[in-house]
C-alpha cells in the first residue's frame, strides 16, 4: 500500500462499459476523491486550474474523472490530454476496468440497458467490438487494470481501497456506538443493537439514582462485578469475530447501539467500553449517548444538553 504522500492526487477511471465503473466512483467517493462522470477529456486541465483543486490554495482536493467511450468525439483527444498532465508534473493515475465480452453482454441484458456506442442499432456485441478498439491505447498505457469477469462487488471494492487508500483498511469503516434507553423507544437506525438490561442496575443504589454512566461510582458499579466482567469477555469476542467481516464486506457506516432502560447507567457505561475497545483495535470510532439528556442531576441540571456531543473519546 503506498504512502499518503504518494496517493495520486487525480485518478482517472475508464474501461469497459458494464465492467464497473460506477462502483469504482463509489469506492473513490468513500475514499474522500472529489468524483466527476463521463467528462470530456479537453476539460481535465480547466478543471484542475479551479481553486479548490489547484495546489496553489495549498489545501488541494483530491480528484476522480471517469472518461471514456460515452464522450465518442470528445474521446480523441485523451491521448494529448495525458501527455499534457504527465509533462505539467501533475500525479495522475489511470484505473481501468475490464471484463469479459460474454460477461459485458450479461450485464448489458440484465440491466436492459443499452450499450452507448450501439445507438445505430449495432448489436451489443459489435458495440463492445467497437468500445475496446476505442480504449485499446488506454488500456495499455493504464497503471492498473483490474478484471471484474469474476469479481463480487465487494471484492471489487477491497481491490479498488487496497490502491488507492493511505489508510488500513479497517479505518475506512466508520463506527458509531451510542447509548439509549428502551423506554424511550428502541433505535431505528442500528446495524447492531445490544441488550445490557440482564445486568445489575445502579438505578435501585439511592445514591446512584441521579447520577449517569459517566460518574466514576457508576463506572465501577457496572463494571467491576462478575456478570459484566463475563459479558464484556464474550462481547468483545462477537465484535473481534464480525467487525473484519463488515470490513470485508465493504461496508461505510456501522452503527451499535447499546441499550437498558433508561439510558442513564449500564448502557452509558458499556457504551464507552465498546468505543474504547474497537478503538484501540484500530478502527475509527464516535460514541453518543442519545437519551443521556433526559437524565436530571439533583440541581435541576440536565446531565448533557446535547445527547450527540462527541470528543472523538467519548460523550461531551
Amino acid at each position: 500500500m503506498e504512502n499518503a504522500t504518494e496517493m495520486p492526487e487525480l485518478v482517472i477511471v475508464s474501461g469497459m462499459s458494464g465492467a464497473g465503473r460506477t462502483e469504482a466512483m463509489h469506492v473513490l467517493e468513500d475514499l474522500d476523491y472529489f468524483c466527476i462522470d463521463n467528462l470530456p477529456p479537453d476539460l481535465i486541465d480547466d478543471l484542475l486550474a479551479m481553486p479548490d483543486f489547484s495546489k496553489s490554495t495549498g489545501d488541494s482536493r483530491k480528484l476522480a474523472i471517469v472518461c471514456d467511450a460515452r464522450g465518442r468525439g470528445f474521446f480523441s483527444s485523451m491521448s494529448a490530454v495525458l501527455k499534457k498532465l504527465k509533462d505539467s508534473g501533475i500525479n495522475f493515475k489511470i484505473l481501468f476496468l475490464d471484463a469479459s465480452d460474454d460477461k459485458l453482454i450479461s450485464r448489458y441484458k440484465s440491466s436492459r440497458r443499452m450499450h452507448p456506442l450501439c445507438k445505430d442499432g449495432a448489436t451489443i456485441a459489435a458495440g463492445i467490438e467497437r468500445e475496446r478498439s476505442l480504449l485499446r491505447e488506454l488500456r495499455t498505457n493504464a497503471d492498473n487494470v483490474i478484471d471484474t469477469t469474476n469479481l463480487l462487488p465487494a471484492e471489487l471494492r477491497a481491490k479498488i481501497k487496497d490502491l488507492f487508500s493511505s489508510s488500513p483498511v479497517r479505518e475506512g469503516l466508520s463506527v458509531s456506538v451510542y447509548s439509549f434507553g428502551f423506554k424511550h423507544g428502541a433505535p431505528i437506525d442500528a446495524d447492531v443493537v445490544i441488550d445490557v438490561r440482564f445486568l445489575p442496575n445502579p438505578f435501585y443504589d439511592p445514591e446512584m439514582r441521579t447520577m449517569t454512566g459517566l460518574d466514576e461510582k457508576v463506572h465501577d458499579y457496572v463494571l467491576y462485578n462478575s456478570d459484566t466482567e463475563q459479558f464484556l469477555k464474550r462481547w468483545k469476542a462477537l465484535l473481534d469475530c464480525v467487525m473484519p467481516g463488515y470490513v470485508a464486506e465493504g461496508k461505510q457506516q456501522l452503527a451499535i447501539a447499546v441499550g437498558c432502560t433508561g439510558g442513564q447507567h449500564r448502557s452509558v457505561v458499556l457504551a464507552e467500553q465498546t468505543g474504547d475497545y474497537l478503538r484501540s483495535s484500530g478502527y475509527r470510532v464516535s460514541v453518543a449517548h442519545r437519551d443521556l439528556a433526559l437524565a436530571i442531576r439533583p440541581d435541576g441540571e440536565l446531565v448533557n444538553a446535547d445527547p450527540l456531543a462527541d470528543d472523538e473519546g467519548g460523550a461531551a
